[in-house]
This record gives C-alpha cells, structure tokens and sequence, in this order.
C-alpha cells in the first residue's frame, strides 16, 4: 500500500514538475520572442546573426561584424541610434558610428538593417553616418 501511494505520488509531482517546465518556456518564448513587433524584430535579427555573433548577443547585448570593404571591426549594440562603434585591434572602441533606417523600426529591425548595410555596402552606409566620439565603456 505505501509503495504504490508512493509511486502515485511520484507520478503526480513528474507531472506538475513537466507542466513547470512547459509553462517556464512558454513564459521565455513570449518574453524574448513574443508576438509585439520588438518581439518580431529580435526574432528575426536572431535568425541572421552567425552562431558567433548569437552568442555574442546572448552574452553581452552586442555583436561584431566585419565591413565588406575595408575589414574593419564594429560592434553593434543593442539599440536604434548611436550604437556602432568602430573597434581596435585591441578591442577598444575607436569611433562611433550612427545610422538608421528612415522608417520608424524596432531595436531588432534597426541593428539587423545596420548589420547588412556593414556587411555588404560599408562605404555606402559610412557615407550617410553622422560620426560621434565613442566611450571606453564597450568590451
């Protein structure tokens, strides 16, 4: 008798730990990707950033890319403006740069347009940049 009212119990406390877990994913999966258009627009940033610069992001709310052209170093912060820094050799930044997109658009949307215009027109997206003084703050 106490051993199938343990198995019982064990059974019941499997269940609630298992709907614990499906409800704690389903609780990220609508904090970090839910259905709002920051929501989108981070899920979609996520999907073109290389596994490198996804664990980047995780990490530290930034990534690196390399421009096309000259093959140097900026590091992408999490934001809509002011939020690209030119990065030494050393890992310090060196200049900031800014440029959006002319729409209104998400974090997510915005870092993902400034992403692809580094990656594949740098001079071009350099070219309607405003150049600002970068802090040592970034690393």
């Amino acid at each position: 008798m106490a051993e199938q009212l343990l198995h019982i119990v064990a059974n019941r406390l499997r269940r609630f730990r298992t709907g614990l877990v499906r409800r704690a994913r389903a609780f990220h999966d609508w904090f970090w990707h839910g259905n709002d258009s920051e929501g989108r627009g981070l899920k979609l940033l996520r999907e073109w950033l290389s596994p490198q610069q996804l664990a980047q992001y995780d990490a530290n709310k930034y990534f690196d890319v390399t421009g096309c052209e000259s093959r140097k170093r900026y590091r992408i912060c999490h934001g809509t403006s002011m939020n690209i820094h030119e990065i030494d050799g050393a890992g310090r930044p060196r200049t900031g740069w800014c440029f959006v997109p002319n729409s209104n658009l998400v974090a997510g949307d915005v870092m993902l347009a400034q992403k692809i215009a580094l990656e594949t027109d740098e001079c071009g997206a350099l070219a309607v940049a405003k150049q600002f003084e970068s802090t040592d703050r970034l690393s």
